[in-house]
């Protein structure tokens, strides 16, 4: 509670943040937001991600939604088996169209993905992923993925009503 999580995308790769950080630096308003902002903060946390290639692109979604994010740590020397496997896992979880970003980390805390899903609440949560389990080859892919972690955190994020993501 009382986090929050700001993904921004940025089209033209590496070049294009580093023209954004330069433009923000410089901007009076932006240092003045960043000095006030810096009263309410105990701490902060910055990767610079990438989407997994098989992932669904992500969409806007209608009406009130809620989001979970799961974010792995796994062992070093294992995104290339990860990606694998999930890039057939994730065929069993798109027909309850629940999928909505997957990234890996490319700048920050390595090793580092996080899988965000889309519920219309808690209770659609738990019959979509109840569901999951009742796939035949669901349990094998997690049997799979399940050793490479060393660590996994699960947050339930709710869009503030300026949120481009409802």
């Amino acid at each position: 509670m009382d986090q929050c999580l700001h993904l921004w995308k940025y089209t033209g790769g590496f070049e294009k943040i580093d023209q954004a950080k330069e433009d923000l630096w410089n901007d009076p308003e932006y240092l003045k937001l960043m000095n006030q902002r810096s009263k309410f903060l105990r701490s902060r946390h910055l990767q610079y991600l990438l989407a997994f290639s098989y992932w669904p692109q992500i969409e806007s979604r209608s009406g009130k939604n809620i989001y979970e994010m799961r974010s792995y740590r796994l062992t070093p020397g294992t995104m290339i088996e990860w990606g694998n496997n999930w890039a057939r896992a994730i065929n069993f979880r798109k027909h309850n169209n629940e999928a909505f970003a997957g990234f890996f980390s490319q700048i920050g805390r390595l090793y580092n993905v996080h899988h965000i899903w889309c519920y219309k609440s808690l209770q659609d949560r738990k019959e979509t992923r109840e569901a999951a389990w009742r796939s035949p080859g669901w349990d094998e892919c997690v049997a799979y993925t399940v050793p490479l972690i060393r660590e996994m955190h699960c947050r339930v994020l709710a869009p503030t009503e300026f949120s481009p993501t409802q």
